[in-house]
């Protein structure tokens, strides 16, 4: 993870890159993502799990959300967390296999990530830092969820209450007149 240039800092005072392009993280399989390959995409960044009682209403409208809008410059980049009542008990290729089958998600998801605490993957510093939400800098519950801009700079936060369909700042950010 190189940064060009640092503009904001993580809770702990470290510099963090100023877009999410800067990051390189692993997919559910264990190999490097380099996320500068999504420059020019409007992204929707969200930590998701399998057992919790927001999961059917938030993976259905993030699979309807990027169909609708893969084509016109956006993708969905999902985490899986374990951090709330161990709701996402499964390896990274379970998680997947769930999300792929149950759901039909053509959308990447990357490997297990911790939001908070000391071990908070450093995309997730990132993330937080750059918009805070109702508990400050914590992610209060999964499928908390980030619009990014082609820049990769966060233009939103948005708590799990805001469902995916709920988000109207995706066709303003991909520059879209609906």
């Amino acid at each position: 993870m190189g940064a060009n240039q640092s503009s904001s800092s993580s809770a702990d005072g470290q510099q963090l890159p100023s877009s999410l392009h800067d990051f390189t993280v692993k997919d559910s399989k264990g190999q490097d993502v380099d996320l500068s390959i999504y420059k020019g995409k409007v992204l929707i960044v969200v930590n998701v799990a399998s057992k919790c009682g927001f999961t059917n209403s938030n993976y259905a409208q993030l699979t309807e959300l990027h169909n609708k809008y893969k084509d016109k410059g956006f993708e969905v980049l999902a985490f899986p967390c374990n951090q709330f009542l161990k709701q996402e008990p499964g390896d990274d290729q379970e998680v997947e296999k769930f999300a792929c089958t149950r759901f039909k998600a053509e959308f990447p998801i990357f490997q297990k990530v911790c939001v908070n605490g000391s071990d908070t993957a450093p995309v997730y510093k990132f993330l937080k830092a750059s918009k805070t939400g109702f508990m400050g800098n914590r992610i209060k519950w999964n499928f908390t969820k980030f619009l990014v801009d082609k820049d990769g700079r966060v233009i939103q936060r948005y708590a799990t209450m805001t469902t995916p369909l709920a988000i109207e700042d995706i066709q303003k950010a991909l520059g879209l007149g609906e």
